[in-house]
């Protein structure tokens, strides 16, 4: 495997560089820096995505007829890469990076029509509909139920650990259509209008005392059919489809611009044991990225990556808890004040601590759940298990 870059990459970097130097200002900056959850504040996010989209880079997977960019696999690393070492705001992740490139291969004709244009402009704002009480990594054990009425579905039920359903218009969802066979069989998935009479949205804070999930409630849902995406029944095929594009992550970027966040405060310490455990996550990270490199090799040479998305999410999501406790261990007593109106950007209360002492802590609260969202390890260990190992 080469790992050099070629002269187009270095081409493309530069660009990258160039266009990320002169568009991303003190704000959004900021808010990429405070964000400790899988995006940042609402309004800096979307003026960041009205920038992306200006330039033809807010939806850079999608096929380019629905206006992707054509970037190769390592160009794509370079810009997520680029972006973590910017800190710019991450998008909303349901949208662009997953309801959209679902309907470019899944969707009707109508459906691309309609809504890939207002995902790229931000008119829609999507969140996920697949977790409920009692029904997350058993995911085919849902009950949100969708029935048929005429030439709509009648939906019923509840979703839960939502993100950023408070700010969204749009929401993507399993539901069940048929009670009949394999759990599996009976499940379809839907485009709902959060404006439709019926659905309702309850907060719920994070213990990093963010409003970033909720949970969101059907009571007589009118759906029209013509929103089922797929055949009827046959969800499951769909949210497969989807869960491709939420796995597929640059890891190594963010992990390495949090190392070098971490560095000067650990040396602070002058504590040996830390220092050591520093290095060995170092070493770790490094590993990451050259697997990253591996994955982006096979697929640029047309072969799949296998179940490697699974290897990396597990590696990259310990990996990352493991820094948040060294954070907090560096950190001190300097972890126990309880400052969450730190991380709000524009806000100008004085930190308690060392500067990156909220957001750090901010971090290890929302990162609890980051083996868990997107397929949880356990999970992603059996797939392993299955694909890898024959068992």
């Amino acid at each position: 495997m080469d790992l050099r870059p070629t002269t187009q990459d270095l081409a493309f970097e530069a660009e990258v560089e160039e266009f990320l130097n002169g568009n991303l200002d003190d704000e959004l900056r900021r808010a990429g820096t405070l964000s400790s959850g899988i995006c940042g504040a609402h309004e800096p996010t979307m003026r960041w995505h009205r920038i992306l989209n200006e330039k033809g880079w807010a939806a850079p997977r999608w096929p380019v007829e629905f206006g992707g960019t054509g970037w190769s696999d390592m160009q794509h690393y370079i810009w997520a890469s680029a972006c973590a070492r910017h800190k710019a705001p991450r998008l909303y992740p349901m949208g662009v990076g997953m309801i959209g490139p679902t309907l470019a291969v899944c969707g009707t004709k109508q459906q691309q029509a309609h809504y890939l244009p207002k995902l790229l402009s931000g008119e829609h704002i999507w969140c996920q509909g697949y977790s409920e009480p009692g029904s997350g990594s058993d995911l085919a054990s849902l009950q949100c139920k969708a029935e048929r009425d005429g030439d709509d579905y009648i939906v019923n039920g509840t979703k839960i650990w939502t993100s950023y359903a408070h700010h969204a218009n749009h929401i993507f969802c399993l539901v069940r259509t048929d009670t009949s066979g394999k759990p599996q069989q009976g499940i379809s998935f839907l485009l709902i209008d959060m404006t439709t009479p019926g659905v309702s949205v309850a907060p719920i804070v994070t213990l990093a005392g963010d409003h970033e999930v909720n949970q969101v409630f059907f009571d007589n849902v009118r759906v029209p059919m013509a929103n089922l995406v797929g055949a009827e029944h046959e969800g499951w095929s769909v949210a497969k489809t989807l869960l491709t594009f939420e796995r597929s992550s640059a890891y190594a970027g963010r992990l390495m611009t949090r190392l070098a966040e971490l560095k000067p405060l650990i040396e602070a310490t002058q504590d040996a044991a830390l220092a050591r455990r520093f290095v060995e996550l170092s070493i770790d990270v490094e590993a990451i990225q050259i697997s990253e490199f591996r994955i982006q090799g096979n697929l640029a040479a047309g072969q799949s990556p296998g179940a490697a998305s699974s290897r990396m999410k597990i590696k990259a999501t310990e990996t990352q808890q493991q820094m948040d406790r060294m954070a907090v261990a560096a950190l001190g007593h300097y972890s126990v004040p309880w400052q969450p109106a730190a991380r709000e950007p524009g806000n100008n209360e004085e930190v308690i601590g060392p500067p990156q002492a909220p957001m750090l802590i901010g971090d290890f609260f929302n990162n609890r759940a980051a083996t868990i969202y997107g397929g949880s390890n356990e999970v992603q260990r059996n797939i392993l298990a299955k694909a890898e190992l024959g068992l």
